[in-house]
Parts: C-alpha cells; structure tokens; sequence
C-alpha cells in the first residue's frame, strides 16, 4: 500500500499528515504544530484527513505522550463514538412513510436539544428513568461514581438521568441502507454531561497545576495544560476519564436497544448480527507502539488495528462508512472519525439557506428546519475525499445510505 501521509518537521516533534484531501486550515495546523512542541510527544502527531480546529488540540489528531496527558486533548465528551448494528431486514421490508418510524425514535431516546418535557424525556434526559437504565447505573456505575465524588465533589451533577440518550450537535441516530440494501441502525453519542463536567474541571485542574510548577519550556496554549504521571491529580484524571469513557460505551448500548425496540413496533420480527460494532474517538488509552507502552490519545480518531471494525460517518445527508483497519502504526493504528468540518456553526447558519438544506437532504427522512443548518452536509468536508486520503489506513468493508436521520 502506498504511504498517503505527508511529513513535516516542526520545533518539536514531526507532523505527519492524511492531507491528501486537501491542505489543513491555518489555524489546526498551528494547533498540530503547538502540540508537537510538548516535550513529552512520543515520536510524532498524526493527523487524520478530517483535522480541523478543536480547543488545545485539533479534531482529527492521534497524540501518543510519555508520561503525562493533555485533557484537553481528550476533550470534554469524553467516550464519544458510534454504534452500528445490522439487521436481518431489508429495505423492501420498510413502509413507505418513514415518517412513523422517526417519531417512535425520538420518543424512545431523550436528545440533547429537546425543546419541550413529554412524559418521560425532560431536556437531554429521562423524566421518569427506565428500569434497564436504573439497572446499568446501579451494577456499573454508582459505586465508582461515588469514589470520584469523594475526592472532587465539584463534578457532581445530572448523571444517571442522562445515560441511554443522545447529546445534541452532531450526535445522531440513523437507520441506514448498506450496498446490498440491508438494513442497519447506526448512532452517536457520548458520555453526555457527566464527561463535560469532568473535562472541564481537570482541564482547568490542569492550568492550575501548571501555574504552580517552573517550567523549563513555553507551554504554546494554555489549552495544553497537562497532567504528569506520577501526581495525584493525573490518577484522578485517569479514573475518571475511564468512568465516562465506559459510561459512553453503555450509554451506546442502552440506546441502541430502544431504538431496535422503536423500529420493531413497524417492522416486527427481525434479528440483528450478534457482534454489534461499538467503538470511541474522542478518548485516551495505554498502548504499545514502536516497542514502547505510551498513552495514544485520540481527539476524533478511531483504532483501526489489523482486523478492527470501526464507523466513519459523513454527515445527515452524504452516509457513512464501515471500515476494517489496516494497522499503519504510523497512524498509531487510527483512522479519521468523519468528514471533519469545513465551517464552524456561526459560518454555517449564516452562509447555508433552509433551500440548501432541504434539497441536501432530499429523499431522507429527517429534519430540515433553521435549528440543523449548522449540521447540513455542506458544513461538512467531502467524506469521498476524505476516504480516498485514509485508504493505507482502513479499508471499507460497507457503505451506509441514511434513510432516517434522527439530529439531537
């Protein structure tokens, strides 16, 4: 296979860059070049075909550190990632009017816009909590929850409400159509509120540790405070990092059983594969590359080691994108999480007309009213781009057409 990346010296560690669908903007190249600058990067920063701009770090970059991590590098939806699931179904077998369908959906799974409280959903959580839900919160949860407590009370908050439903932006479910018109149900969420709060407070636990200490170098962005292994704030970080990182895998689980739960009241009697495909991009996690046991921290990224099935989407309107992983360790075995933006929401809302959108999403039961402009596909990079410049990194197994799109 031949090398797609492209190499860049810089003041600290080397850059290698999926740019081959099209130059990074300035200011996430700036953003690599700041991260390649902390002493503790472990051979090079990859950047993945979808970069852009991100707080400390950019979207679509694999940072592999020695002895310490950057919270912000991992971000503040800690765990967030996709689920996708095929059915025995087909698409022959679904109504005409996908309309029913999509309503079920979104009453079955709180979202993290919901303007108005139903009978069960209050605004990005459950009003009355389903029985599963209360049950994963109490066998996996609570306990650890109460430990992290102990020690930083501050991160307390909305918690066991918010776990079996969707975050808002981005986040989405979809049910999809694969090449051989099979039908599959796909969706994207993270670890909600809980993985905010805690992003937030050792980000900014962080900046605080760093103020304290005499550093022998320039921290580029104050964004890129970090945690040194050893300290007591860094195995805090660390324990609490993996609670929302497991509590964005269950969070996936329970919604996709409410959502093949929605579909079953229309389309009764269909299975599903028994491996589902589960799987983070924005998280941190101990790995061997090159010989060497660091932290790979990946902001938008996927694994995709030899064999691993992973989800790339486009956006609401131009499918995604099931892929097995090649193992370019040059990557740190990743893959991009997406198409990546090529317009912040303020631009998008702005320059993309309700017109535009409507007839982006034609065929496709979803909405198409002035509050998803800034998730309308043309915000998005060409994913067909995006997936020509990874094609040493994964290969695609399936292509997903979304027929219902369900926005949070």
């Amino acid at each position: 296979m031949t090398t797609q990346y492209s190499t860049h010296q810089t003041h600290g560690a080397q850059l290698k860059l999926w740019d081959s669908a099209g130059p990074f903007e300035a200011g996430a190249m700036q953003q690599l070049r700041n991260v390649a600058t902390l002493p503790f990067i472990f051979s090079h920063v990859a950047g993945m075909p979808d970069v852009h701009w991100g707080m400390g770090a950019t979207v679509g970059s694999v940072i592999a550190t020695k002895q310490a991590i950057v919270p912000a590098a991992v971000g503040v939806d800690i765990g967030c990632g996709m689920m996708a699931v095929r059915t025995t179904l087909t698409a022959d077998q679904l109504p005409d009017s996908l309309s029913p369908i999509r309503a079920e959906i979104e009453r079955a799974v709180p979202k993290g816009n919901e303007s108005s409280q139903t009978a069960n959903h209050v605004k990005g959580g459950w009003n009355i909590t389903p029985a599963a839900v209360g049950r994963a919160w109490n066998d996996k949860f609570e306990a650890r929850w109460r430990a992290i407590l102990a020690r930083h009370p501050k991160i307390d908050g909305k918690t066991s409400n918010q776990l079996g439903s969707m975050g808002g932006g981005n986040h989405f479910i979809e049910v999809c159509l694969d090449e051989e018109d099979r039908v599959w149900v796909m969706l994207h969420s993270g670890s909600r509120g809980t993985g905010n709060r805690i992003g937030v407070y050792f980000i900014d636990a962080a900046k605080e540790a760093i103020a304290r200490e005499q550093l022998d170098f320039h921290l580029a962005d104050k964004d890129l405070a970090f945690l040194s292994e050893g300290s007591q704030l860094f195995d805090d970080y660390i324990e609490a990092m993996h609670f929302a990182q497991d509590y964005a895998m269950v969070n996936r689980e329970l919604m996709m059983v409410r959502v093949l739960e929605a579909l079953r009241k229309h389309v009764p009697g269909f299975k599903t594969d028994k491996q589902a495909i589960n799987c983070h991009h924005n998280y941190a996690t101990r790995e061997q590359h090159f010989g060497e046991q660091v932290w790979v921290t990946r902001k938008g990224a996927v694994s995709a080691r030899v064999g691993e099935l992973g989800i790339i989407p486009g956006s609401m309107g131009t499918g995604s994108f099931i892929v097995e992983g090649l193992g370019n360790e040059q990557s740190f075995c990743s893959c991009s999480h997406g198409a990546g933006r090529v317009m912040s929401r303020g631009q998008a809302k702005r320059e993309i007309t309700l017109e535009q959108h409507v007839a982006a999403m034609r065929g496709i039961e979803a909405r198409v009213d002035e509050g998803v402009l800034d998730e309308s596909p043309a915000a998005y990079k060409d994913i067909g781009a995006v997936m020509d410049a990874q094609q040493d990194l994964v290969a695609i197994r399936h292509r997903l057409r979304q027929v219902i799109n369900v926005k949070g």
